[in-house]
């Protein structure tokens, strides 16, 4: 194999998303790419898409440029383990939930540049919201292809690693909150008479496009809101009810309670 820019260790729904998202923005081709996975479906999947896979792990360590680590937290001291002196002086883009840059290092035994990223499902749409750690060892150059492999997705914010378990609580448990809020909003409508079908299409629909004109507009969500509610209408009323019910609270304690624990799991 010749060498490549990118090798994917693990290539499940995340990483999986990840690499259509760069094939359809054709960041990199297929031939600058390889893959290691050992599900034999997953396996199948890269090489129809004109991929290289690896057979193991040190050897795409040893032909890639940057590694992107798209594997379970339980696994990454074996992963890196086998890797050994292979990944000496390579970049590292790991999206490991709860496993912190400094203990990638230690774990690696060698020198390596880490970049930690906590991208979110959407991106199996391409529709993701990303956050890559700004107090990153990676060059400049480095940085910049990163951006744009995860720009592939959807969005993109650097941000102080500090702030990882935050953004556990908000954009990576987020599609969690939203898609239960969407049920919510069709059982309402079911429960007046719609039928099920349609109400889910409603509803998630409604929250798409709610989102894409705060987004492409820069608009405060509260004055979405206020444009929707005409005095004495039915909108008021049904704002009133999720006052009632505590909505925001409960949302607010949601991402507080997410955020708490990822800290409690980053720490064992």
């Amino acid at each position: 194999m010749r060498e490549k820019k990118l090798g994917f260790i693990g290539c499940g729904n995340m990483a999986g998303a990840i690499l259509d998202g760069i094939l359809a923005s054709e960041v990199l081709k297929p031939s600058d790419i390889v893959v290691f996975d050992i599900n034999e479906k997953i396996r199948e999947k890269v090489i129809k898409k004109g991929i290289e896979v690896s057979e193991s792990i040190k050897d795409l360590c040893k032909i890639s440029a940057k590694v992107l680590l798209g594997i379970k937290p339980n696994v990454i001291k074996s992963v890196l383990d086998e890797a050994g002196k292979e990944l000496k002086g390579k970049a590292i883009l790991s999206i490991v939930a709860g496993i912190n840059s400094d203990t990638i290092k230690e774990l690696a035994n060698t020198d390596v540049r880490v970049l930690r990223i906590m991208p979110n499902t959407p991106a199996m749409v391409g529709e993701g919201a990303t956050v890559l750690c700004s107090d990153t060892t990676f060059t400049e150059e480095e940085k910049l292809e990163a951006e744009k492999i995860f720009k592939s997705i959807g969005i993109v914010e650097w941000l102080p690693e500090k702030m990882i378990d935050t953004v556990t609580g908000l954009s990576g448990g987020g599609p969690a909150y939203v898609a239960m809020f969407i049920e919510a909003l069709a059982d309402g409508a079911v429960l007046d008479g719609l039928s099920r079908a349609t109400a889910y299409r409603l509803a998630a629909q409604t929250v798409l496009g709610s989102a894409k004109m705060i987004l492409d507009t820069g608009m405060h969500p509260g004055v979405l809101k206020d444009m929707v509610c005409s005095p004495g209408g039915t909108t008021i009323e049904g704002v009133k009810a999720l006052e009632d019910g505590g909505l925001r609270s409960a949302v607010i304690q949601s991402v507080i309670d997410s955020s708490n624990k990822s800290r409690k799991l980053s720490k064992k």
